[in-house]
């Protein structure tokens, strides 16, 4: 075909492509972190009480709007890349995104229209970010041989993850000048790339035409929506309840949304032409490394959460810090994690190339499950120098789980199925952070309902608040006090108000609304939450691991060794 060249022609043209789309996935994954970080700057910019009942949902869907479409979207876009072509879905995510960073910006309203304008156009720059992350592990995988793909995958796949952990800093820094910047910052970096894109990519894979399987494509999106919203819902208030598992419409999200990914499997397993091809996962690398994915994405996401709460809520103004710089100083506090990632990921994709990808899978998982291990008996006031070792130690885990585990996947495939894996594999990934929020805030809030309400009761009786308020201030639901902390939000003064704080005795009233009442205050409940949070999570990854060891019998066995660099030249050069 015109326009196409391979890798013997152009030595350099898998470099393009590598620095590329390492460009676009970074892009994409800092946007699934930046507003996480920025949220209280956001939520001050739109005039947003986060203590309003109503405004957690807001709140919610900010932080995982962008992670459903993702996870909804990437195994339809990447199969829609086989079909029409990689480099064209890829090109076209980048424009997308662009675009609808410069509209993010631009906002014009405040309070529930304002942040209702965010979610919206933060759905659809989701769709540009899906088409990014859908095709870039197989545009890669074309592009290079066996002997370095493990070492290209890794960068891109580093680039990726780390851009979880870069967001959180980037975004501490752009939310104290403007919450706009946070969007403001993709506009250059887009333009760059997009023009990058459709000057220099063309598309060298295989490229199969097929029908698009609608009913697949239908099923999957509304199963998996309908299943992660009501995830979303249900560690919110319900009636009289501290969450929701027991609200009608969660529970017909839940039940009704498996049953239609049930009717989606089966719908795949007797489609000509599947979406979603079902048969990959016969292939006990593919399996597993699938697995591993979705593991450890969840422990990952619960980790990142867990953090933000732990330091902007009770750690940071425990030590001085007002909560108004909190998310910035939270960013910084939180580099070793970035550093222990970076310093591992490069490395694991290189040596996976020579040693094989399953030794580091399964290893990093190891680091990561002994890295919870240390935190959970870390107390809640730590010392920072062993914080720092114990998220250090978590990012190296990181780093050399995710590039070798992305090479095993992608090399167990056939080339004509390389957009379609590289989709579900985003999709676990993806998929495994919206779970996160919802498996580990509903493990936290159990875990603070069981010792809060006595707790916030007795230390502002304990101040000479009226028994009546107090009692009142322990029954809001624990979700509104753990917002707060993840926030970086101190409650007490706006709850209390100055009716109750103006009967006090100053020094009474002085030490309530101080920083470190109610941080204090929380510390006790708050940790009582972390440890099943934490337990869970080295469930997880040591789950995790025992799947990256998985192989398949002889002949259906499939890792870096699988594909022969034959194989990879005639689909590099189809």
């Amino acid at each position: 075909m015109a326009g196409r060249w391979t890798a013997e022609e152009h030595p350099r043209a898998k470099w393009v492509v590598l620095s590329n789309t390492t460009l676009g996935t970074l892009l994409a994954m800092i946007n699934s972190s930046v507003v996480l970080i920025s949220l209280p700057a956001i939520f001050n910019g739109l005039r947003l009480d986060p203590l309003q009942p109503g405004n957690i949902s807001y709140l919610l869907w900010m932080l995982m709007g962008y992670m459903l479409v993702t996870a909804v979207l990437v195994v339809t876009l990447g199969r829609l890349g086989d079909i029409f072509g990689r480099v064209r879905i890829y090109n076209a995510g980048f424009l997308v995104f662009t675009l609808t960073s410069v509209v993010l910006s631009l906002d014009p309203f405040h309070g529930g229209a304002g942040a209702l304008w965010l979610i919206g156009w933060r759905v659809v720059q989701a769709v540009g970010g899906s088409m990014l992350m859908a095709s870039s592990a197989a545009i890669i995988t074309d592009a290079f041989p066996v002997s370095q793909r493990g070492m290209a995958l890794g960068v891109n796949v580093v680039a990726g993850i780390s851009g979880s952990f870069i967001g959180l800093l980037l975004g501490g820094l752009l939310a104290q000048w403007n919450w706009r910047s946070v969007f403001w910052v993709n506009v250059p970096i887009g333009l760059l790339g997009t023009v990058w894109a459709y000057r220099s990519l063309h598309d060298t894979g295989v490229r199969r035409p097929a029908r698009i399987d609608w009913w697949g494509n239908i099923t999957f999106a509304v199963g998996l929506t309908a299943l992660l919203a009501a995830i979303t819902y249900g560690i919110q208030p319900y009636g009289g309840s501290t969450m929701g598992w027991a609200n009608p419409w969660v529970l017909s999200g839940l039940i009704g949304g498996t049953g239609v990914l049930a009717l989606f499997c089966v719908i795949e397993a007797r489609s000509a032409e599947p979406m979603f091809p079902l048969r990959l996962f016969r292939n006990a690398t593919f399996a597993g490394g699938s697995a591993g994915t979705l593991l450890g994405s969840v422990a990952r996401g619960g980790l990142q959460f867990m953090l933000i709460v732990w330091l902007q809520g009770i750690w940071l103004p425990l030590h001085g810090y007002d909560y108004a710089d909190t998310p910035l100083w939270a960013g910084i506090y939180l580099i070793p994690l970035t550093i222990g990632f970076l310093a591992a990921g490069p490395i694991a994709g290189h040596l996976s190339d020579r040693f094989g990808a399953r030794p580091f899978a399964a290893g990093g998982l190891v680091v990561i499950a002994a890295s919870f291990g240390g935190l959970l008996v870390l107390p809640t006031d730590f010392g920072y120098t062993s914080f720092a070792l114990l998220v250090f130690l978590n990012g190296l885990g990181s780093g050399l789980f995710s590039a070798p585990n992305t090479s095993m996947i992608m090399s167990s495939v056939p080339p004509e199925a390389r957009g379609a894996a590289s989709g579900m594999r985003a999709t676990f990934q993806n998929a495994g952070m919206v779970l996160s929020i919802g498996v580990f805030f509903s493990l936290m809030v159990a875990g603070l309902s069981g010792s809060l309400p006595a707790t916030l009761s007795g230390g502002l009786t304990a101040q000479g608040v009226p028994a009546q308020a107090a009692h009142a201030f322990a029954a809001l639901p624990p979700v509104g006090t753990l917002f707060a902390a993840f926030l970086g939000y101190d409650p007490i003064q706006q709850l209390l108000g100055p009716q109750v704080l103006g009967q006090l005795p100053p020094g009474h009233a002085a030490v309530l609304t101080g920083r470190e009442f109610f941080p204090h205050l929380i510390s006790g409940p708050f940790h009582d939450g972390l440890v099943v949070v934490f337990w869970l999570a080295i469930a997880m990854s040591l789950v995790a691991a025992v799947a990256s060891l998985v192989r398949g019998r002889a002949g259906n066995t499939a890792g870096t060794d699988t594909v022969s660099e034959p194989d990879a030249a005639a689909a590099r050069t189809r």
